[in-house]
């Protein structure tokens, strides 16, 4: 039994960010009802192109990643029938989740107040581009203003001199990250209702959750009154430290070093190079000597390395024990046998998508298929007890569809 078998979550939003916080409650077995506009959907089902990519016809991973294991109704909250329909899912509703600005949500009648005069003990989340309080609560954006630009990262990684800044890695990348933050407020807003009987209204932004995700070096700069540097791309890191840093590979892969102890690695390393009689080298015997001949050591790495494939290093480095990883490519990941001997992609349907990244009972999460637009509308109404005779006064009315 998945931990969120029984709870119902009524989910009115679009895009990426809150929907996305939708499929992490699906993934935890949540019955996510996911109220998508009668007549367009959701506009993230129009969205074709992303970057360089281009999907044509279905199935949709655009439309997949933040909407799997979910129920699609189509439903027109401005029509006074549908809002009734609104109204009794609200009922039953454990959780009703939302993107909708404060003008939308007090025009549509779905504010806090609205949902918890239906029913006093839902869990109401919300999920914004600049939070709930301050002259810009509302405001609307997008994971590349509140958590990109305006949270710090795009100027952290940007390195100095640049025309511009970098942007994001991929699509809905703040998003996704957001997204897991509110699934993870609501869980906790749940478990404080059965404990104490008290619900809670959960925010989650996208700029909070950007500081949140950059809150290490943000914490160091209000410390030391310094905006943290982006750094010039190189091969290698740090300048008293040959084992923290990249290294080029004989088929142009690199490979990453992560070992902080450097003097406590160094043999180890010799020995999986296959130069054992550095080992033993005055130059690398300390801590001290390491950093002062760091030079040294980076250019006798990076000819050992440059000599082999990554294949071949991916051997020889089982006997590593410091950290290292191979850099790899979104392809190289999802085929990497870690990824999978841990179930971090999963099938919905007709397509792979990587699932949340929590798992309870060392399982792996299963993923609900995608549903297409207003899908489940009649399903969803038949539970509600509405007969075949209401569903099609209300579609005639253009209440549902």
């Amino acid at each position: 039994m998945k931990p969120l078998e029984g709870i119902r979550v009524l989910e009115v939003a679009m895009y990426g960010f809150v929907p996305s916080a939708g499929a992490v409650l699906a993934d935890w077995g949540a019955d996510v009802v996911k109220v998508e506009h009668a007549v367009t959907g959701d506009p993230q089902r129009g969205l074709r192109r992303t970057g360089a990519f281009t999907v044509e016809g279905d199935p949709n991973p655009n439309v997949a990643h933040a909407n799997r294991g979910k129920r699609s109704l189509g439903l027109d909250m401005s029509n006074p029938r549908g809002r009734e329909v609104l109204h009794e899912l609200v009922r039953d509703a454990d959780v009703f989740l939302t993107s909708f600005l404060p003008a939308s949500r007090a025009r549509l009648g779905i504010d806090v107040d609205d949902i918890r005069a239906v029913n006093p003990r839902i869990v109401y989340a919300r999920g914004s581009a600049l939070g709930p309080r301050g002259a810009e609560s509302d405001r609307g954006g997008y994971d590349m203003t509140a958590f990109w630009a305006r949270a710090g990262t795009a100027a952290s990684i940007t390195p100095p001199g640049t025309d511009g800044v970098i942007t994001a890695p991929g699509p809905a990348y703040g998003d996704t990250v957001s997204g897991t933050n509110l699934a993870g407020g609501i869980a906790a807003a749940l478990l404080r209702r059965e404990r104490t009987g008290e619900t809670s209204v959960v925010d989650v932004s996208l700029l909070g959750s950007g500081l949140w995700a950059l809150g290490h070096s943000i914490a160091l700069s209000l410390h030391l009154d310094r905006a943290w540097e982006g750094v010039t791309p190189s091969a290698h890191a740090s300048p008293a430290n040959p084992l923290t840093g990249l290294y080029r590979t004989a088929d142009d892969r690199y490979v990453s070093f992560v070992m902080l102890q450097p003097a406590r690695f160094w043999a180890n390393v010799c020995h999986c190079l296959g130069r054992p009689d550095l080992a033993d080298d005055p130059r690398f015997a300390t801590t001290e000597s390491i950093a002062a001949h760091t030079a040294d050591a980076v250019k006798i790495l990076r000819e050992v390395i440059a000599t082999r494939p990554l294949a071949e290093w991916s051997e020889r480095f089982v006997a590593l024990d410091g950290p290292w990883a191979p850099v790899q490519d979104t392809l190289q990941a999802a085929a990497d046998a870690q990824v999978r001997a841990n179930g971090y992609i999963g099938q919905a349907g007709d397509l792979e998508l990587v699932a949340s990244p929590v798992q309870f009972d060392v399982e792996d999460t299963s993923l609900g298929s995608v549903p297409e637009f207003a899908a489940q509308t009649e399903e969803i109404l038949t539970e509600l007890g509405y007969d075949w005779d209401r569903i099609l006064a209300l579609k005639a009315s253009g209440a549902v569809t």
